[in-house]
């Protein structure tokens, strides 16, 4: 088996290398480490259905003869489970990758220091000639805008920008980019900010100005590394560290913003056992779970056009289910016939009573669990919305709950059905006319 896969806590870089990389290894299964950012949780809570990703806990170790590691060549970068590959000693490795330091031993390596690891990627699609959709070009260049900072980090070469204007050609979509890029800035990251004002300590380093403040928090804190943006802006300095510690738990996150080539953060934070890029990085030191940052709260196309659109614009209908004791067998050749990737399941009265999705099947170990009830497999977590609920509602829905389908009831009974594909038209401005 080949597999793809890039460094825990993945950002939109991380992702659009791992999807760009199947395009270029197209036999090759992308691996998405269990711990993500927050934006792009809400990214994948849409669009998930699209990748046809696999979390590391679904492979077997044993089989994978292929490594590609995209956007990191450390092994200690990777999801836990699968740096257990280190100790194969017939492992083929294929590294992609724009950081410096790393230790994993590649048969063939692709390293440059772009601002964005998916710049590699773009530049051997374009010279591969390789088809892509505007869907992907807008995922690629969020990661590229993401890690360049629109283009305007330090870090940034021409390289970034030119594949930029690639995206762009291949009909990617800046409002899509601004929505899933856009940061929550709330009571709580302000108050944080003026903690760290009034505890602002300043120094020089190297002919540098640096600025560093240490604030205690009591609960998880979204969008920290804004904060610390906007604390580098307003501080007027060259270099900005945050150290944020955690009361409750006693960890602590290092957030660290440069604006000069000659301090590099991402060394920096690299040696406390975290990663990033010269102008920004982070790190969680004592053992930090990656789920210290509180979930980013995604103002999801606040204002605008698509709030004043209801479920019944976009929703499918009439709804296909299926009965719970209806065979496993049967009911993955219904979905190949409908094209579907998931529908609910109901009981003999009509009652829902779970949802089954294609990757439900991924449960199926051996050949006659195939002749098992679907209940057996299907997802009993029931998310329901009311058939009067806006679509931006439902969109919200599938974000919380990380699913890809919500039935839509009325009068306790299902009417229509609101999938990522619809959610997919909401948000990409393609309802009919």
């Amino acid at each position: 088996m080949k597999i793809i896969t890039t460094h825990k806590g993945s950002d939109f870089d991380a992702l659009a290398c791992l999807v760009a990389a199947t395009i270029i290894y197209p036999d090759a299964r992308p691996v998405l480490p269990g711990t993500i950012n927050a934006n792009l949780k809400n990214f994948l809570a849409i669009h998930k259905d699209l990748l046809n990703l696999w979390t590391p806990k679904e492979v077997d170790l044993d089989t994978v003869d292929t490594l590609i590691c995209v956007d990191t060549h450390s092994w200690s970068r990777l999801d836990q489970r699968l740096s257990a590959l280190s100790e194969k000693s017939d492992l083929d490795i294929i590294v992609w990758d724009h950081h410096e330091d790393g230790d994993i031993d590649a048969r063939e390596s692709h390293l440059s220091q772009t601002g964005a690891a998916v710049t590699l990627f773009v530049q051997q699609i374009e010279k591969e000639r390789k088809l892509i959709t505007p869907i992907q070009a807008t995922l690629f260049l969020i990661g590229l805008y993401e890690d360049t900072g629109h283009l305007s980090y330090p870090s940034t070469r021409p390289e970034d920008a030119y594949a930029a204007g690639f995206l762009l050609d291949r009909k990617a979509d800046l409002n899509i980019l601004g929505t899933f890029l856009q940061p929550a800035y709330g009571k709580k990251q302000k108050e944080i900010l003026f903690d760290m004002i009034r505890q602002a300590e300043r120094s020089e380093v190297n002919g540098f100005s640096l600025s560093v403040s240490r604030v205690e928090i009591y609960s998880r804190v979204e969008n920290l590394a804004m904060v610390m943006q906007m604390y580098r802006e307003l501080m007027n300095v060259d270099v900005a560290i945050g150290i944020f510690r955690d009361i409750k738990k006693d960890k602590c996150m290092v957030i660290g913003r440069s604006g000069v080539d000659e301090i590099n953060i991402g060394v920096l934070m690299r040696s406390i056992g975290g990663g990033g890029h010269p102008g920004a990085g982070s790190a969680l030191v004592k053992g930090a779970n990656p789920d210290a940052l509180l979930e980013t709260v995604l103002e999801l196309l606040k204002g605008n056009q698509y709030s004043s659109v209801m479920l019944s614009d976009i929703m499918s209908y009439p709804v296909v289910t299926v009965k719970e004791d209806t065979p496993v067998g049967d009911v993955a050749m219904m979905l190949r016939e409908m094209g579907c990737s998931g529908m609910p399941v109901v009981d003999d009265d009509d009652n829902l009573v779970g949802v089954v999705s294609r990757r439900d099947f991924r449960k199926v170990k051996k050949s006659n669990q195939m002749q098992s009830p679907i209940k057996a497999i299907m997802s009993r977590k029931l998310v329901t919305i009311e058939y009067d609920k806006s679509a931006f509602e439902s969109a919200r829905l599938m974000i919380r709950h990380d699913i890809g389908r919500i039935p839509v009831m009325k009068e306790g009974k299902i009417i229509g059905i609101i999938t990522r594909s619809d959610a997919m038209m909401y948000f990409y401005d393609l309802l009919p006319d």
